[in-house]
């Protein structure tokens, strides 16, 4: 299954942002809601709901992994979308988009900017509460579009990590290793670059 999620969000990503004129009620409706139960964001349920398989529904009320998943990513694409006339998706593998934690990565960089930042990414790695996850992911989709407007992030693949973080014990493990990886790699790099100038 893997990658499935990460397809489906990225159709309807793009779905949403309809060429260059992005549905602006629907983006609307998923900044407010903060969950897929809320009722605001029933305005994105007909788009989300045709897109996901049939064994990706809910069958009791209560948000399936991909629901969830594919939710959050959705709404985080929208908090960073708004006010902006060009697509802040992009997929990673394709070289001009970015993992999330690789664009915080970047924004960790600046001295400024990074006591602070991994005073909130620490928690968020080491917590396994799927809910704590994604108020924390939010609030740094807050942070980085506030310094940084320009970077494509690979929201759809947020989604797939999202959907694993909730899968088991171990797959949420492996979320976690490649969120560090990411976020803690290039402030390895500075560290050398910054010794060779030396």
């Amino acid at each position: 299954m893997t990658g499935k999620i990460a397809t489906t969000t990225a159709r309807i990503i793009k779905t949403l942002y309809r060429n260059g004129e992005p549905n602006k009620a629907v983006l609307a409706d998923l900044r407010s809601a903060a969950t897929v139960t809320s009722q605001r964001a029933q305005g994105v349920w007909p788009i989300m709901m045709a897109n996901l398989e049939r064994y990706q529904l809910s069958r009791d009320g209560v948000p399936t992994s991909a629901e969830v998943a594919v939710y959050a990513a959705l709404r985080f694409y929208a908090i960073q979308q708004q006010g902006q006339t060009q697509l802040v998706y992009e997929s990673a593998e394709n070289g001009n988009g970015q993992a999330f934690f690789s664009a915080l990565a970047q924004l960790r960089a600046q001295e400024e900017t990074r006591v602070a930042l991994d005073r909130r990414i620490q928690p968020l790695l080491a917590t396994t509460n799927p809910t704590s996850v994604i108020n924390g992911l939010a609030q740094l989709v807050k942070i980085l579009k506030a310094n940084d407007r320009q970077q494509k992030i690979d929201y759809a693949w947020l989604a797939q990590d999202l959907y694993g973080l909730q899968a088991s014990y171990e797959q949420a493990n492996r979320v976690r290793l490649r969120w560090g990886q990411q976020y803690f790699w290039i402030k390895q790099a500075s560290t050398k670059n910054e010794g060779a100038q030396n």
